[in-house]
């Protein structure tokens, strides 16, 4: 489905981000997966490769412009051109909005929207320069849409910015045939949710289904939005939420 493509996924050392890496290489495309903990990165690629796939570990630090062009420059050098994105990289913070710190809104900021803004806006210029379509998947979340004043205050901002940046640059780069969407994950598991269930206890009990969902349920969304089946959706954001609002 993908034989002949390069992703690059961020924050692939656990959670959705090792998930989309995998499938990705397990459909043909070779995979540049990134983050910041070396020894998961190649743990993943060990993985990938021993599943028959092709991978290569590039460390990056998605608050500084310079580690993500030096990380494009490099998976370049090593698989060609990139054809598709996944941003995917996120962190969150847990506190009442009138409690943030200021640094902590600035560094959650950088991470979340301004990193996944400069790769995005990289791969399109070099696409654009070489008259080549390609693919752009951006992770928003159920919180953009969805906030109930439990502490999640700038990780729902920043995931609402996600959402709206994945229609105006795919409105943006339609011409070009350069796909943007997006994926709403519900809660699923990953080291994120382990971390929110740490600080704010057993939420997920209160939803419909009284459970965190497993990465696996997004594998076919992933594979859509990247696909030649998904040629016409642009600026989409596509909501995977397993009904999870509280009764």
């Amino acid at each position: 489905m993908l034989t002949g493509k390069t992703a690059i996924v961020t924050g692939a050392t656990s959670g959705l981000g090792w998930r989309f890496a995998r499938v990705l290489a397990n459909a043909g495309a070779k995979a540049v997966v990134t983050g910041r903990r070396v020894d998961q990165l190649e743990a993943l690629v060990e993985l990938i490769e021993g599943e028959g796939g092709e991978a290569l570990a590039i460390p990056v630090d998605m608050t500084d412009r310079t580690s993500i062009l030096s990380m494009v420059d490099q998976a370049e050098v090593a698989f060609g051109s990139i054809d598709i994105a996944i941003n995917n990289a996120g962190t969150n913070d847990i506190a009442l909005a009138a409690n943030v710190d200021i640094d902590i809104y600035d560094q959650l900021m950088s991470t979340n929207v301004r990193g996944p803004f400069i790769l995005s806006t990289e791969i399109a210029r070099r696409l654009i320069q070489a008259k080549k379509p390609g693919r752009i998947v951006n992770l928003s979340s159920i919180a953009a849409d969805d906030y109930l004043g439990d502490g999640a205050a700038i990780y729902s901002i920043s995931k609402a910015a996600i959402s709206k940046m994945t229609v105006m640059l795919g409105t943006e780069w339609a011409k070009f045939h350069i796909n943007v969407n997006a994926i709403a994950p519900g809660f699923f598991e990953s080291e994120m949710s382990e971390n929110t269930v740490d600080q704010i206890g057993e939420f997920w009990r209160g939803l419909r289904r009284q459970r965190l969902c497993h990465p696996a349920l997004l594998d076919s969304t992933i594979l859509y939005l990247c696909s030649p089946a998904s040629e016409a959706v642009t600026g989409a954001v596509i909501r995977v939420t397993d009904a999870q609002m509280p009764m």
